[in-house]
């Protein structure tokens, strides 16, 4: 028999790493405590900028709360701004009409902006350590999916055009006499007659040097030399990954604009990106914006061998079609007001956007620039058209460096709307809106009742039997299911990136099945060795022991399965895949060692409370 200070030693080796589990477990707890205060929905209500804020806070606010009452928009909380009670908060008893209320309130009160915002409900200290809720999916949270193709033949179409607008300009400036450029299915092509095989080696060197992409083609007929452009296969590969990825930059740089944190921008095969923005209740304003193909251009007036382009007002105007500079060199933008209120766009430039601007308006002060404006859209035989408008002309007075206006847009709103596409970066290639998706808050909020209904009702069944059919062990295992649903919570909710979609919450009760499989295993191990004759402690020991490599083989073999799943689904396929991974890991994690620490240390305290052999 052993005396009760021979297990002060063995408490001693496993104390470091049961503080470290339990430091591990409270810090996954907290991480999962805002999950239990949902953000709220509220309407905020500000006054526009030419009607006087003070007329908000005075007569409007009460007649926007008792609209919303009369019309079924049930006022739960309504706040005013601290700020010279500029504004107004609206809370809805129904948060998923919120969409609806905005709508009727701009068509009541035109003078009012009227935003969704979004307001976390949980405490103070949470929020001060940067801790939220998980980012629910759009099946849960509601919101809009779009999926876009990127027209990629067009995006190369269009560099080949510049690349044969470029090259006429590179024959006038070399003064290369005797070559001549024309266009053709492919690309374009240079023609010289003997006496210009110089001049075409010089054209050809400096078309290379500007567009590396491209490869040169030489053949000769006759007296007459002909190379032709075209794009190399390795160039039309890293042409089409450049345009993908800076479709996607920009795209993302849009919906941050639009103030929407919890999107998904993906590519989706070979020329399509899936969008999905959980939470948007304004599908129109996010479809304006997200599939705009706006582009920004400054040129130089020319009267001779210039290009012709429309004007906003009517009639023509001819531009030097190569541009001074264009809108990827544009840094910020912002929407504002000249002396006399009309709406325009201040420009703040990059350095070499800003050196290209400095050096031009220096040589051309009293002379006018052109600002067009270009977007792709769709004709009426469904071809991709690009249209270009020149949306302002205007002299240059001073020498202008990186920061100066566009002005005499045709409204705030498009004034806001251009500055929006500017700070977000314009697309290289035409997007087009192939799948739209809207799913409804209320729906979203039927999937989560159902899906937790689901899940409580999993975890209820395995928590009985698991206490019925193993008893202690079974307590046990109660503990360590649930530490390690909590754990998963609080994981999910900790790394950014992750969203819980309704397959996620069926990731979750995988999860808590396969927590339930690695007790079993290990407690019928544990019996094997008790029927051997093995004392509790020692059974315990050797069960957790022989099972930890089957355990380990069947969670890696799932973490494959996982990662292959995240690696080529989408949406909902995708929010499984995470779900099911970070579950693995919190499974192997409270199932084999939190699970072990209690079990030990449960039959250690029997053992010394009886005073017999462990």
């Amino acid at each position: 028999m052993l005396k009760k200070s021979s297990k002060k030693p063995l408490f001693q080796r496993f104390k470091i790493s049961y503080l470290a589990m339990l430091v591990a477990l409270i810090l996954l707890a907290i991480s999962a405590l805002p999950n239990l205060y949902p953000a709220k929905s509220w309407l905020h209500v500000t006054a526009q900028q030419q009607v006087n804020a003070e007329l908000l806070a005075i007569d409007t606010q009460k007649s926007v709360v008792d609209f919303l009452n009369q019309h079924g928009f049930t006022v739960e909380q309504s706040m005013q701004s601290s700020q010279q009670q500029s504004s107004l908060n609206v809370l809805l008893h129904e948060p998923t009409k919120s969409a609806a209320a905005q709508q009727a309130l701009k068509s009541e009160f035109t003078q009012l902006n009227v935003k969704i915002v979004t307001h976390q409900t949980s405490p103070d200290w949470l929020q001060s350590l940067g801790l939220a809720p998980i980012k629910l999916g759009l099946d849960l949270n509601g919101g809009v999916l779009f999926v876009l193709d990127v027209d990629l033949v067009k995006a190369q179409q269009e560099q080949l055009d510049s690349a044969y607008e470029q090259t006429k300009t590179i024959i006038r400036d070399e003064k290369a006499r005797g070559v001549r450029v024309q266009q053709n299915a492919q690309g374009f092509e240079l023609h010289a007659l003997p006496a210009a095989k110089d001049q075409l080696l010089t054209v050809q060197t400096q078309v290379l040097k500007r567009f590396q992409r491209l490869a040169p083609t030489v053949h000769t007929q006759g007296k007459l030399t002909t190379v032709a452009f075209s794009f190399s296969e390795q160039g039309s590969s890293e042409f089409t990954k450049e345009v993908m990825s800076q479709t996607l930059t920009t795209l993302r740089g849009r919906i941050e604009e639009l103030g929407i944190t919890e999107a998904v921008t993906q590519r989706q095969g070979k020329q399509r990106i899936r969008i999905e923005l959980p939470g948007v209740q304004d599908p129109a304003a996010a479809k304006r914006i997200i599939g705009a193909t706006a582009s920004l251009d400054f040129h130089q007036l020319k009267e001779y061998g210039g290009k012709s382009f429309a004007l906003q007002n009517g009639g023509t105007i001819s531009l030097d079609p190569i541009a001074i500079f264009s809108g990827q060199h544009i840094n910020n933008a912002h929407a504002g007001r000249d002396e006399w209120g009309k709406p325009l766009v201040q420009l703040s430039l990059d350095s070499q956007g800003g050196e290209a601007m400095s050096a031009f308006s220096k040589r051309n002060i009293g002379k006018p620039m052109a600002t067009v404006y270009s977007e792709y859209y769709k004709n009426d035989q469904g071809k991709v058209v690009k249209k270009s408008e020149v949306i302002n002309v205007a002299n240059i007075a001073q020498h202008l460096s990186s920061q100066f206006s566009i002005t005499n847009m045709q409204s705030p709103q498009a004034a806001q709307d251009l500055a929006l596409l500017l700070r977000a970066g314009s697309l290289t290639a035409p997007v087009t809106i192939v799948q739209e998706q809207t799913i409804g808050p209320s729906l979203g909020a039927d999937n989560i009742n159902n899906g937790l209904a689901a899940l409580m009702l999993g975890m209820g069944i395995t928590l009985a039997f698991m206490a019925l059919w193993y008893r202690r062990l079974g307590l046990v295992a109660n503990i360590a299911l649930l530490l390690n649903l909590t754990a998963l919570v609080g994981l999910m909710s900790l790394l950014p990136g992750v969203v819980l979609t309704l397959p996620g919450i069926a990731g979750l009760v995988l999860t808590i099945g396969m927590a339930v499989d690695t007790n079993v295993i290990i407690f019928e191990r544990i019996k094997e060795e008790r029927r051997k004759g093995r004392a509790p402690y020692q059974a315990i020991e050797q069960g957790y022991k022989q099972a930890f490599s089957t355990i380990f083989d069947a969670n890696i073999t799932t973490m494959i399965t996982a990662v292959i799943l995240y690696g080529i689904g989408y949406g909902p396929v995708k929010g499984f895949a995470i779900t099911l991974a970070l579950g693995l890991i919190t499974s192997v994690f409270t199932g084999v060692y939190v699970s072990k620490a209690l079990s030990q240390t449960v039959y250690l305290k029997l053992a010394n409370k009886r005073g017999v052999n462990a």
